[in-house]
């Protein structure tokens, strides 16, 4: 993990470092490299592999899936057993503890709370004399939601995709979720049961996503695809869109904590590695106005690192994308994070509600030591659902209207029509079209 001292190297430099790539410009690690080269014959990039497969989904369907499935998750399976039964369902429901369980609901209760919050009104008002105009909310029809599941499995991103379309009213939810072994944990199936989902389906990867964006003979197309994933994920998300609609592009993990000479080491290095954990490419930054405590802080991440089950991972995250910057007072440290956009920023400092008006750009904000990322990961309400690799400058948390439409209402009278149309007109004759000008002096003949 690096430390760098703003002072010392310069600002210019601390900012090309907090500058994201561009998903497509990720550079694969090499394990996965040569694992795809096997099966392709060739080096492809992970734009050019998630093209190659979103593409013969496209054309071959289910026969497609069942190929890629085996290849990448090493699991043999026939197309009539994507779907989920309610046996496994049940099955899974003998499996979990009754314990989690509860707190799954209770989890559930927060968010569905959370969320119906955010419903937007359909509304009508006057124009002139009698003619109106409104706005009318509808719910998206089908919806799919894409569920990780290669290194880790995510009950919590159920509740969080799930519950906001069934807020919305959505008609159908469609999930898929790679399996291990053919099976989905049951943590996970017994999210969808309470969130609501209606099909799941035990697929992964961007064949999945290209699935849910064209349809197969199994699988419906669905109107958009919401949910985090890998890089692959992410980019068969940046393929289909336009087919269909999607969230956002969704990729590694990131938190950024700002810190104060008041902020301690010991919770900012154990929330560092809370999302270090999550993927070799996950990213964990500090930064912070006092020196010594960036010293501390980089201790502690390596003393709790070594207790960790999912140690490797977190290693791996925090060697390659962990970084401690030394900003010179705290103004320059939310310059920094208003640069770097991210997914989670936690404001560890003496007033932190001081800093709130400042910040320009971060999915979610966590303010003070009491409300570490994990407590919005899987708890308080908002959503987890965050927009990453800088993209918080311009996509917003996935939330109700996500998963709805606006359509405008127009109703005009006669006489309020007659009393625009000069202008109308005008306007249209301005631009050369004349057609849409005749479409009102016909009825003002």
């Amino acid at each position: 993990m690096k430390i760098i001292n703003c002072a010392e190297v310069g600002r210019s430099e601390v900012e090309k470092l907090l500058h994201k790539k561009p998903f497509d410009e990720v550079e694969l690690p090499q394990k996965i490299r040569d694992f795809n080269k096997k099966i392709f014959g060739k080096d492809l990039t992970a734009s050019e592999l998630v093209k190659k497969i979103v593409d013969d989904v496209r054309k071959n369907g289910d026969a497609a899936i069942v190929d890629y499935t085996k290849k990448f998750d090493g699991v043999e399976i026939c197309a009539e057993n994507f779907l989920v039964t309610d046996e496994e369902i049940s099955i899974a429901e003998s499996q979990v503890d009754k314990n989690v369980l509860k707190s799954l609901q209770r989890a559930a209760e927060n968010i569905r709370s959370y969320h119906v919050e955010q419903l937007p009104k359909s509304w009508i008002t006057y124009r002139g004399k009698s003619s109106i105009l409104g706005q009318s909310i509808i719910p998206l029809e089908r919806v799919g939601v894409y569920i990780p599941g290669g290194l880790a499995a995510y009950p919590s991103s159920v509740l969080m995709n799930v519950i906001p379309a069934k807020v919305a009213g959505v008609d159908e939810i469609i999930m898929c979720v790679p399996s291990k072994g053919g099976k989905i944990n049951p943590y996970v199936l017994m999210a969808a049961k309470l969130a609501g989902a209606d099909k799941i389906f035990k697929i992964g990867g961007a064949q999945a996503i290209a699935a849910m964006a064209f349809g197969t003979a199994t699988i419906p197309r669905v109107n958009k695809i919401t949910g985090p994933g890998n890089i692959f994920v992410t980019l068969a998300k940046k393929e289909v869109y336009g087919h269909c609609d999607i969230d956002m592009l969704a990729g590694p993990s990131e938190i950024l904590v700002i810190a104060d000479e008041s902020a301690n080491p010991i919770y900012a290095a154990a929330d560092m590695l809370s999302q270090a954990e999550h993927d070799p490419l996950a990213c964990s930054i500090v930064i912070t106005t006092d020196l010594n405590l960036a010293e501390k802080i980089a201790a502690q991440v390596e003393l709790q690192l070594e207790k960790l089950p999912r140690r490797e991972i977190a290693a791996a995250s925090i060697e390659s994308n962990g970084l401690i910057v030394i900003a010179k007072n705290l103004d320059e440290a939310i310059d920094f994070a208003n640069i770097s956009a991210p997914e989670h920023l936690e404001l560890l400092t003496k007033n932190p509600f001081e800093l709130l008006p400042k910040i320009k750009s971060a999915g979610a904000i966590f303010v003070g030591e009491n409300s570490p990322e994990p407590l919005g990961d899987y708890f308080a309400g908002p959503n987890h659902v965050l927009p990453t690799g800088g993209t918080a400058k311009f996509y917003s948390v996935l939330n109700v209207e996500t998963f709805l439409k606006r359509t405008s209402l127009i109703s005009y009278s006669r006489q309020d029509l007659q009393n625009v149309a000069d202008d109308i007109i005008k306007l249209a004759n301005v631009e050369g079209l004349t057609a849409h000008a005749n479409a009102i002096s016909i009825r003002n003949a």
